[in-house]
């Protein structure tokens, strides 16, 4: 593993930022003018968060904090890239909104946050950016209020061993250390004139399941989505409004799990 994981990432999320702002998968024009970004599957599962504190892992530009905000939640994001962070801040004061925002590394979460939650909350390409989920579920666990929920909503691992566009598997199911690559473009626009490294883990079910057990957490819905409800891996087709799925298979693939657990009361 590289040591500077956290500087080469946050390197390439600052970079990212001004390409997603003007990319339609993120529709900042809609979004400004009311749009909810968070989608079905965790509008869904989730449930009401009005009145709830929430702390958002990983918030990228806080656009589903924000729409946390306007469903009537208390929300604070955290995230790694200090643009995205100012960007975020800049988009709650221009809206009119509750949420707070702190620039940190997820492992640091509790030396900037000291607040306990209701509920902890994160979605879509967050894990595979970090080394251990042991630490990662500490910090879900010393963040939440007793009897609170953590829920997660992410990429399945099986569709993470494809290597985009292409339909052949070029990584393993279970973690076997960190990767290292150069990529150009970026999921939200395959065609942005950047060109960056990354750093990454993948994860199985199993070892994300396993961490959050030893905090000894109660899982209340388990979920796999055989679709994506982003168009973010190449080679997909919308087969249906706002779900797409990926290759030329004869058979669904698993594209998203989503997982909703409670904290135990004592």
């Amino acid at each position: 593993m590289s040591e500077n994981y956290e500087k080469i990432n946050r390197e390439l999320w600052n970079k990212k930022l001004e390409f997603h702002l003007k990319s339609p998968m993120y529709d900042m024009d809609n979004f400004l003018a009311g749009k909810n970004s968070l989608d079905d599957i965790v509008i869904n599962e989730l449930g009401d968060v009005e009145g709830k504190s929430l702390l958002h892992l990983q918030c990228h530009f806080g656009q589903d904090t924000l729409s946390f905000s306007r469903m009537g939640a208390k929300p604070t994001g955290i995230d790694l890239s200090t643009s995205c962070i100012a960007k975020a801040k800049e988009l709650n004061a221009s809206l009119g909104l509750n949420a707070k925002f702190e620039c940190c590394n997820v492992y640091d979460t509790r030396q900037h946050v000291s607040e306990l939650f209701d509920i902890v909350f994160t979605s879509y390409g967050t894990i595979i950016w970090l080394p251990d989920l042991d630490k990662w579920a500490t910090v879900i666990d010393e963040s939440l209020k007793a009897g609170g929920i953590f829920y997660i909503a992410e990429f399945h691992p099986v569709i993470q061993m494809f290597d985009y566009p292409e339909e052949n598997i070029s990584f393993p199911y279970f973690n076997r250390g960190a990767f290292e690559e150069t990529l150009e473009g970026t999921y939200a626009d395959p065609s942005a004139d950047l060109k960056s490294k990354e750093i990454f883990w993948l994860h199985s079910i199993s070892e994300t399941v396993n961490a959050l057990l030893k905090k000894n957490y109660n899982l209340l819905s388990f979920n796999e989505h055989a679709y994506s409800p982003y168009d973010c891996f190449g080679n997909s087709k919308e087969i249906e409004k706002g779900k797409y799925v990926f290759g030329s298979f004869p058979y669904p693939l698993p594209h998203v799990y989503s997982m909703k657990w409670q904290k135990p009361l004592s």
